[in-house]
């Protein structure tokens, strides 16, 4: 296996540490990015002295860091010290979509019956800001509007502890997020799904956003099969 030390060419935002963030937060955001980005690809070794040396910081925020994407399930410890990049495999994704698809389609529901107009007319917003990041070919700004969609289709449902459940999902949707986003037919659908589960929410159709969003989820993990059955995991590296 070919060493190979993190780089602030690799990954430039660690470069400077901003004063609002702690260090093991900064590192800890940008590796997480590394991964579901597909910089650090799949079966790679971090070791927590490497990537301390490397980015000059101490060993102790990048431990932090380093637990917390294990804790999230990015990262495998490794008998013999240090962490394995851990890839996705179709019994994630099967698992993960599956749930997805029962609580989502279920706060939509919930949002359907109890939305008020100042929401329906937040999540319009997001579908305005999303085609016109569309249409200019900001990708990037693509998966920020997105997640924020969806956040804000829960806040409807009006459920505090069926918004936690979906959001101990985070981490791993934001992963499929961005293979699904990444795809150009899947980021132009993605906004046609939004305005028609705008559109059923509008008009108290429980039964339909409910079907559309679990049509929707389900549309966005036969893309996530199908780019891990055509997709090479890339080369493993130490870091």
């Amino acid at each position: 296996m070919a060493e190979m030390d993190i780089t602030t060419a690799q990954l430039p935002g660690l470069k400077a540490l901003p004063a609002r963030k702690s260090a093991g937060q900064h590192v800890f955001e940008y590796l997480k990015l590394a991964i579901i980005r597909g910089d650090i690809a799949p079966g790679s070794r971090l070791v927590e002295s490497r990537i301390a040396d490397s980015i000059g910081v101490s060993r102790t925020p990048v431990r932090e860091a380093l637990h917390k994407l294990e804790s999230q399930g990015f990262l495998k410890k490794l008998p013999a010290g240090g962490f394995t990049v851990l890839g996705l495999t179709s019994q994630d994704i099967d698992e993960t979509f599956g749930i997805r698809s029962v609580l989502e389609s279920y706060a939509a529901r919930l949002a359907a019956e109890n939305h008020t107009p100042a929401g329906l007319a937040r999540l319009e917003k997001k579908i305005d800001e999303y085609q016109h990041c569309l249409e200019l070919g900001q990708v990037e700004e693509l998966e920020r509007i997105n997640t924020q969609f969806h956040e804000l289709l829960y806040t409807l449902s009006k459920s505090p502890r069926l918004i936690k459940m979906i959001a101990d999902l985070k981490a791993q949707i934001h992963r499929f997020r961005h293979i699904i986003l990444s795809q150009d037919t899947m980021a132009q659908q993605s906004n046609q799904d939004h305005k028609q589960m705008v559109a059923a929410i509008r008009n108290h159709d429980a039964d339909g956003v409910e079907k559309l969003v679990r049509e929707h989820i389900l549309r966005g993990k036969a893309a996530v099969l199908e780019q891990l059955a055509a997709g090479d995991a890339g080369s493993k590296k130490e870091f």
